[in-house]
């Protein structure tokens, strides 16, 4: 016999024997219970057993999870291994990759201090790019010299919804697409992009890929264009400036010639000193004459006052010249040569001036259109445009494993809420 005891500490199991005695001689029926006190513990009452548990049978619950199964996961996978293999339309891959090369030149014009040289990011180039074939922009280039929408026409919507194109479409319809049937992978670590071009044919899919290059190389060659015109903007303002400053310098020292008819004041004044040097010396020569008749001869000797008119003519003018090299206190600042010397020395100066600066800048303009004419970027190919043999894509076998496994993700979730609601209940 076993009785169920539980105490404070823990609950066991404790089996002991009858006494034989207790057997031979039954205790009477009519006893009381024994009361608690000191020497008679009181007894817990015997647990009922509970009954075993029934065996495990298939219940509708169950039916439903195995028929939800069919109707969510087996169903559509089997619909879907259908379609890909009766109904889908085979499409070619043309793959090919290019990287955009930038020419690092130290151009002459940077000795000049003028211009910056000719240079280029290219993994800017290639992000760029990247959007580029992206663009509205390029497939409607693209659908003008090959009308894209009867080469994707060649899979029938009717029949293969999904991978077909639904034309004829907007040009927004039609970048979508694009974007579904041209795949670019862009290393920006490396400037290099690759491309996947599908289609459905193999001749159509590489006719894409080479007309797709030539495109990006075009606005390759267009990006280096402005980055030329870029570089000769500064040397061709910098020409037109001087050209303009040439002209006036030229012009101005023009009307001073007119003005004062005179070609070089300073030849003019060379010769005016020799004049005024000539006069000084027939003076001192008169002079010296003078004293010679003054000293042997009367005073009314004619020679004598013909000497004195002659030193009187000479005086006057030595002092008449004097006063148009601008000497004296009376002279005319607009006559004199000095002021005449000074204006033309400026007018001069400004017109080598304006002819060194002409001379640099015609010299940097044309160092910059050398430079320009050497292409700073151009677009290089490290894999041509491939012709298929077989058709790639759509890689059935993976759709149909990635639709299987969403399906049965999703009724597995499903079914674990549906058991946690009922749980809950």
């Amino acid at each position: 016999m076993a009785l169920l005891c539980r105490t404070a500490r823990r609950c066991s199991i404790i089996a002991f024997e009858t006494p034989l005695t207790a057997l031979e001689n039954p205790p009477a029926k009519n006893i009381p219970p024994a009361t608690p006190g000191a020497g008679n513990p009181a007894q817990p009452a015997p647990q009922p057993v509970l009954p075993p548990a029934p065996k495990s049978r298939v219940r509708s619950r169950h039916w439903g999870v195995v028929l939800s199964f069919l109707l969510l996961v087996a169903l559509p996978t089997g619909i879907s291994a259908w379609y890909l293999w009766s109904q889908a339309t085979d499409q070619y891959v043309s793959y090919s990759g290019f990287s955009v090369h930038t020419e690092e030149t130290n151009s002459s014009i940077d000795l000049l201090g003028g211009i910056t040289g000719l240079s280029g990011s290219s993994s800017s180039d290639t992000d760029i790019l990247y959007k580029f074939i992206q663009s509205q922009g390029l497939v409607a280039s693209i659908d003008a010299q090959l009308d894209l929408r009867a080469l994707w026409a060649k899979a029938d919507p009717d029949v293969d919804p999904v991978f077909a194109y639904h034309g004829p479409g907007t040009i927004e319809d039609m970048l979508d697409y694009w974007i579904r049937m041209v795949k670019v992978y862009n290393d920006s670590g490396t400037g290099l992009i690759d491309l996947e071009v599908r289609a459905f044919s193999a001749q159509d899919a590489k006719t894409i890929a080479d007309l797709l290059y030539l495109e990006s190389s075009a606005m390759i060659n267009q990006l280096s264009a402005i980055a030329r015109e870029d570089a000769i903007r500064y040397a061709r303002e910098e020409l037109t400036e001087t050209v303009e400053r040439l002209k006036l310098a030229r012009a101005a020292l023009t009307k001073f010639r007119n003005r004062t008819q005179i070609v070089d004041p300073a030849a003019d004044l060379e010769g005016q000193v020799g004049l005024l040097s000539s006069l000084q010396i027939q003076l001192a020569e008169t002079l010296i004459e003078l004293d010679i008749l003054s000293q042997t001869t009367g005073e009314g000797d004619p020679r004598i006052t013909r000497a004195e008119r002659k030193v009187a003519v000479i005086e006057a003018r030595i002092k008449v010249e004097r006063k148009k090299m601008g000497f004296g206190a009376n002279a005319e600042e607009d006559d004199v040569f000095a002021t005449l010397v000074g204006e033309y020395e400026s007018l001069y100066v400004d017109q080598e001036f304006a002819e060194q600066s002409y001379i640099a800048a015609l010299a940097n303009y044309d160092m910059a259109q050398a430079d320009a004419r050497r292409q700073s970027r151009y677009l290089a190919a490290h894999i041509t445009p491939t012709l298929a043999e077989q058709s790639e894509q759509p890689q059935r076998w993976t759709v149909l494993l990635l639709v299987g496994l969403i399906l049965f993700l999703i009724w597995s979730v499903l079914v674990l809420l549906a058991y946690s609601l009922k749980d809950r209940r």
